[in-house]
């Protein structure tokens, strides 16, 4: 009999991190579906499947449940599991695991498939300290394909701006300006794309007015591998998405990036972009290889089978570990707030 999974889904960031996962799943003769929470978009395709309600993923009653941000329902059936939405790489200045949210226990997950040995190494530490899940090193689902070949479309160069969402953060703001010169004196193509919560209108319409107005622009609403496959660059603040750009050997420019290192060209001013991007364009021999260590540190494999570690690491799981090792905390009243906010109490 086929297993069984779902997927838990709460912003459109979720799709291309599990995608590669449905392949697998597919793959292996087994079965998925989608669970999306309300406000999330619905960018399902026609050959997925998606579960209404709650009522939906019991009568479903999947082998495990998959989130990649930090909530799941507790009261689902399935193995609870995390994949992580990003990279640990301190984008709001954090100095130590223990203040990175990345590393947060909140007593709702059985597994956590970390990345490398920048997730690794705490993530084991933070196993034994609890002894409630498991810990294994899986790599992400969603860079599976970031290490195929591919070929680039065009030879006038391509700069990716990407910008997280928080806020004094965020460098959307500040360089819509300084964009939009460059895009007016440079022969440089540009796709532009904007982390799904952030919410400020009228500057992503400003955004959109660019690549209206100019065929060398693309507004870009959910980044996509081909994005990160036919860009040169990527200018950026600090994101995790910054890492996943770097897997494809190519430099990042940041503006004012919040833990500022060799692997980037960090600038503090909005007048000292344009010459980091030319200096990002000429690749430095140095640069790439800080590059290159720096993702080595946060992604373990290149071999494409990250997704298939997943599954395997459930099926250990519920074969090894479940229900053999310590109870999850009663979070009673983080339980109680979660089931009156979905006002659901069967």
């Amino acid at each position: 009999m086929p297993k069984r999974y779902v997927f838990f889904t709460a912003l459109a960031y979720a799709y291309p991190i599990y995608r590669p996962l449905q392949k697998a799943i597919r793959a292996r003769g087994d079965e998925v579906a989608w669970y999306l929470e309300d406000g999330c978009p619905d960018l399902l395709e026609e050959n997925e499947v998606r579960l209404i309600s709650l009522e939906d993923i019991i009568e479903y009653d999947p082998l495990a449940i998959f989130a990649c941000g930090n909530l799941i329902f507790h009261f689902l059936p399935g193995i609870k599991v995390s994949v992580f939405h990003g990279y640990p790489i301190g984008k709001r200045g954090e100095k130590s695991n223990e203040k990175d949210d990345h590393f947060s226990i909140r007593g709702w997950f059985d597994i956590y498939c970390t990345q490398g040995p920048s997730s690794t190494e705490y993530f084991k530490q933070l196993e034994v300290k609890h002894q409630f899940f498991k810990v294994y090193q899986t790599g992400w689902a969603k860079v599976d394909n970031y290490f195929s070949s591919y070929k680039k479309e065009s030879d006038v160069p391509t700069i990716l701006y990407s910008t997280t969402f928080s806020k004094g953060i965020t460098s959307a703001p500040v360089l819509v300006e300084t964009i939009s010169k460059l895009v007016k004196e440079k022969t440089w193509n540009w796709r532009l794309t904007f982390h799904p919560k952030l919410n400020d209108q009228a500057l992503l319409n400003r955004y959109r007015a660019l690549a209206d107005e100019h065929s060398k622009v693309t507004f870009v609403d959910n980044v996509r591998l081909e994005d990160f496959q036919q860009s040169d660059v990527m200018l950026c603040d600090s994101s995790s998405i910054i890492l996943e750009f770097m897997m494809m050997n190519k430099p990042v420019v940041t503006y004012r990036n919040t833990n500022p290192g060799k692997h980037l060209l960090n600038v503090t001013e909005v007048s000292d972009v344009e010459n980091a991007i030319e200096t990002a364009l000429t690749r430095p021999e140095q640069l790439m290889k800080d590059v290159n260590d720096f993702v080595r540190y946060h992604e373990a494999y290149r071999d494409g089978g990250n997704c298939e570690r997943i599954l395997d690491a459930v099926d250990d799981f519920n074969t090894h570990y479940k229900g053999r090792i310590k109870a999850k905390p009663l979070n009673l009243w983080r339980k109680f707030r979660l089931r009156n906010k979905l006002k659901y109490w069967k």
